[in-house]
């Protein structure tokens, strides 16, 4: 009996889109079990020197109505590493511009002696599914951050916001 591998990503997952949807279909691909890891709003916060547009519990609530991840998970405010810990997975799938708390997996797959391999993500068009852009656009106006938890046509772009 084969045994089902668990993937585990993290992020901030704070205006979900095409790119997201990459990411988790990417992560699907290395085995069959997601685990999310959602970035708390205070580590966002220490990290990104911004407020997330939507909070925790919201970026949970979006995440869910994906149905594309099995499992969501709070970060550990005083543990970055705790719900590698935890759960132990098979594979740590990184985006492609992941770096924050990455430095120290590989020594605690050896630490922890998982049986666990890094694997980094491909980008799905950064120059159009990329947060940090999306952002821009909704706090400039081009996106109205008013569209709540419907993927919608934006210019051409889709885009799965909060509700």
């Amino acid at each position: 009996m084969t045994q089902i591998r668990k993937v585990m990503v993290f992020g901030t997952f704070d205006i979900l889109h095409a790119g997201h949807e990459n990411m988790f279909k990417q992560a699907r691909e290395l085995g069959g079990y997601i685990i999310a890891v959602i970035a708390r709003d205070s580590t966002v916060k220490k990290i990104k020197g911004r407020a997330t547009i939507n909070n925790e519990s919201q970026r949970i609530k979006n995440l869910k109505k994906t149905e594309l991840i099995d499992k969501i998970v709070l970060g550990d405010e005083n543990d970055k590493y705790f719900a590698i810990k935890k759960y132990r997975p098979n594979i740590i799938a990184l985006g492609y511009d992941q770096f924050a708390f990455t430095y120290g997996i590989k020594s605690l797959i050896i630490q922890l002696k998982l049986d666990a391999s890094i694997h980094r993500l491909k980008p799905y068009r950064p120059d159009v599914y990329k947060s940090s852009l999306i952002a821009k656009r909704i706090h400039s106006g081009i996106i109205k951050k008013e569209i709540k938890t419907t993927i919608y046509e934006n210019q051409g772009e889709q885009l799965l916001c909060d509700a």
